[in-house]
């Protein structure tokens, strides 16, 4: 699946999106505006992309009971998973999106590895469940909670898992907010059976993410996923803003080809015009 074609494409950012069109950016809606969700994924379909990426983010256990959110665990992934299904109609694949728990592993915190494999396996069950393609585990930015999280899905299921890490600067052989370098990274996810490695959202430009993509190169011949946000993020007033245009965008994702990346997709602040001109420049 992840080696059949010169790149893979996968789809834009999910949340800001939603936000865009004045939809509530979070899983519940996959239950509460369905239509909304499913003309989210059509339109990504429509416009050619390979993967499609369930609207399923934070909806773990932990993440979704610290929140204190009245979620139903089960029918909110199974919903987000048989949406993109629908929207696919055999044209795409579906990855089912596990993102983190937004808690700290000990001693940071107070959550123990078991836990956190605990809470990922239940999710990774409900979108298996839901019969998507494949995994995508998402904007980590703990190299340990990513390697739960891994470890969860692998306990369940032999599809493939691909997993992103987000970086905060590229300096240092790339690094995450936690420390956690392309090298330490690439090495510890391959062995624990990732099928491809990346780097999503973080705080980096595409044309930086493209320096990840060749860092991670340097280290692994696993399949190099990069999602780069519309630009950094700006602060305007209380808003965080991406204000990249689709063309520079697509820039740096192409440059991020050329260091080695086999999937591109986009994440914060990524519209459908930054996806298709990615697509126009690399197909």
């Amino acid at each position: 699946m992840l080696n059949e074609k010169k790149v893979l494409f996968f789809d834009g950012g999910t949340g800001t999106e939603l936000a865009r069109r004045g939809v509530e950016a979070s899983g519940i809606t996959n239950l509460n505006n369905p239509d909304a969700i499913l003309k989210f994924h059509q339109d990504y379909a429509e416009l050619g992309a390979d993967a499609l990426t369930t609207n399923t983010f934070t909806m773990n256990r932990i993440s979704v009971e610290s929140k204190e959110q009245d979620i139903d665990i089960r029918e909110v992934n199974l919903a987000g998973a048989r949406l993109a299904r629908q929207a696919a109609a055999d044209k795409c694949y579906v990855f089912g999106g596990i993102g983190p728990t937004g808690k700290l592993l000990e001693p940071y915190g107070t959550y123990k590895e078991e836990q956190f494999i605990d809470n990922f396996a239940e999710q990774a069950r409900f979108l298996l469940e839901g019969k998507v393609d494949a995994f995508i585990i998402e904007t980590m930015t703990d190299l340990r909670e990513a390697i739960c999280a891994l470890k969860a899905v692998r306990s369940e299921t032999d599809l493939p898992v691909i997993v992103t890490l987000s970086f905060s600067e590229t300096g240092k052989g790339g690094r995450t907010i936690m420390g956690n370098s392309t090298s330490e990274i690439a090495k510890a996810l391959e062995k624990e059976g990732a099928s491809a490695v990346g780097a999503n959202c973080g705080d980096l430009s595409p044309l930086e993410m493209a320096e990840i993509a060749a860092l991670y190169r340097e280290n692994t011949e696993l399949p190099i996923l990069i999602q780069p946000n519309a630009g950094k993020p700006k602060l305007k007033g209380d808003e965080t803003v991406y204000d990249m245009t689709p063309e520079d965008f697509a820039g740096g994702v192409m440059q991020g080809i050329k260091n080695g990346a086999a999937l591109v997709g986009g994440c914060c602040g990524t519209t459908l015009e930054h996806l298709s001109a990615v697509y126009k420049q690399a197909r």
